[in-house]
């Protein structure tokens, strides 16, 4: 096991030996948010016919020529056809066909002329000109059979539900996202609504990642041990054995119950570093235990959220196939009082280029982390950071 490691090099010893999970098919109502296995071709034209645009009249542009209020076009109504309908009879001179939104345009035809520009009788009255293939929507003028609809990777919103619907669809074949083990530990924490002992404390934690997983859209099964290295090693198994990685907390740095160093060994899995060189979340360890990753992060809450936003969540784009973290940069409103011996990630607010602090960045408080949409980071050795510094952010 290496024992203190950067933050770069404890991604490439996570992610390099990983692989996407491979794919799955869903149905569309149960695709939103994820990302697409391969690339997605439309089996048909879209629109599949020439359509109107608009409610009014089919009919030749020739025979409108130098239609106006005072002169207009008068032409013989010899069908309608509704959205839904198949265009049987085609336009011939002197004709038109009553036509509304979205239905077939009848053969012959080669303009749509708006009804608020007719008198809407029959035969009908055409006040105004117009030029061939005007308000004429084209067969696959949207797109066309064969053509890629959807790049693979793009993540399915609801306009690309949509695109895919209109193609007439009904699955979609997808990244298959892993299932997440999520282990809290500590003897000092007790179940909200529970009484609470003298020295005991309500656990952040499970809920916290719970969350936190739920917004990214993964799925997980959570539990809560004590510091008993053989229980938490039971957990371990237990969980690892229907999810594809473990995110623990709290047991990972130098006390008497820090007892990953124990629970771990008890399995027989793989210690592969320990410590990174960033604060907050120093002690997080990553282990491998029958072929799946157990990613331990710090039992302080800020820390634990820094950790799974540094280290976890490449490691689930990696095995599901998704993008990763999304980084930029900003300006400090705000000053930050420290010099940073250590790399260092603070909670900030990141609007228009711009990055506001809270108050408050001990790695145990939690509060002032509401609000937050970024981490900004401080390179080591940094003094006290002013107004104006710009930093590298990783937006939440």
């Amino acid at each position: 096991m290496v024992i203190g490691i950067s933050l770069e090099d404890a991604l490439v010893r996570m992610i390099l030996p990983l692989s996407p999970l491979g794919a799955e098919r869903l149905p569309l109502e149960a695709a939103l948010g994820r990302t697409l296995a391969v690339d997605v071709t439309s089996p048909l034209d879209q629109p599949p016919f020439d359509r109107s645009p608009l409610d009014g009249y089919a009919l030749r542009s020739a025979d409108l020529t130098g239609a106006d209020k005072q002169h207009p076009a008068v032409l013989e109504v010899v069908d309608t056809v509704y959205a839904g309908d198949e265009a049987k009879i085609p336009v011939g001179p002197g004709q038109a066909v009553r036509i509304m939104t979205g239905a077939m345009l009848p053969p012959g035809c080669d303009c749509v002329v708006p009804q608020e520009d007719t008198d809407q009788r029959a035969p009908v009255k055409v006040f105004v000109s117009l030029n061939p293939y005007q308000n004429y929507v084209y067969q696959g003028e949207d797109y066309q059979k064969g053509s890629v609809l959807l790049k693979k990777g793009v993540r399915l919103d609801a306009a690309a539900l949509g695109v895919l619907a209109s193609a007439g669809l009904t699955e979609v074949e997808v990244c298959r996202r892993p299932r997440v083990g999520l282990l809290t530990t500590g003897d000092e924490v007790v179940e909200a609504g529970s009484p609470r002992p003298a020295g005991k404390i309500y656990g952040a934690n499970q809920l916290l990642l719970a969350a936190r997983l739920a917004e990214l859209g993964f799925e997980f099964r959570a539990a809560h041990r004590g510091d008993d290295p053989a229980a938490v090693a039971e957990a371990i198994g237990e969980l690892l054995a229907g999810c594809d990685l473990l995110i623990t907390t709290g047991g990972v740095s130098v006390g008497d119950k820090d007892i990953f160093h124990q629970a771990l060994p008890l399995l027989g899995a793989e210690q592969v570093f320990w410590r990174v060189d960033l604060k907050p979340g120093t002690p997080a360890m990553y282990s491998v235990y029958q072929d799946k990753p157990i990613l331990s992060l710090s039992g302080n809450p800020f820390a634990a959220f820094t950790t799974f936003e540094l280290l976890a969540r490449p490691l689930l784009a990696i095995l599901s196939g998704e993008p990763g973290p999304r980084w930029g940069e900003g300006v400090l409103d705000t000053p930050f009082p420290k010099a940073s011996p250590k790399r260092r990630f603070i909670r900030g607010r990141y609007e228009n280029g711009h990055i506001t602090l809270p108050e408050g960045h001990s790695s145990g408080l939690l509060s002032s982390l509401v609000g937050c949409n970024c981490l900004a980071e401080l390179s080591a050795g940094s003094p006290p950071a002013e107004v104006g510094t710009r930093v590298r952010i990783l937006l939440l």
